[in-house]
C-alpha cells in the first residue's frame, strides 16, 4: 500500500509540496498521514477523499475507508489556507 502512495499519490500532491505516508491498516480501514504542503492545508480533506481514497480503493477493493491521521495543527507551510482558497491537486487533474 505504501508503494501505491509513493508511485500514484505522491507524484500528484508533490506539485503542492505534499506527501502521504501509510500509518497503518485496521479492519480494512487505512490510516494515512499527510505532510509538507498537505499538513494544515484547507483542501487536505478533499485530497484525501477525492484522490487518495479513490486510488487506494480502486487498487484494493476491500478497503472500506481511508482516514486522515495527520496532525494538521502542526502544519507550518500549508499549500492552501482558508484565506487563500484553492483546490486539491486531484480536483485539478479531474478537470483536465
Amino acid at each position: 500500500m505504501q508503494e501505491l502512495l509513493e508511485h500514484q499519490v505522491n507524484p500528484s500532491i508533490a506539485s503542492h509540496g505534499g506527501h502521504a505516508q501509510l500509518v497503518g491498516v485496521k479492519d480494512d480501514v487505512v490510516y494515512v498521514a499527510m505532510g509538507g504542503g498537505c499538513q494544515g492545508c484547507s483542501m487536505a480533506s478533499v485530497t484525501l477523499k477525492q484522490g487518495i481514497e479513490q486510488i487506494l480503493k480502486q487498487a484494493i477493493p476491500r478497503i472500506r475507508a481511508v482516514v486522515d491521521a495527520t496532525d494538521h495543527a502542526l502544519g507550518n507551510n500549508p499549500f492552501y489556507t482558508s484565506d487563500k482558497g484553492g483546490e486539491s491537486p486531484f480536483h485539478q487533474a479531474a478537470k483536465a
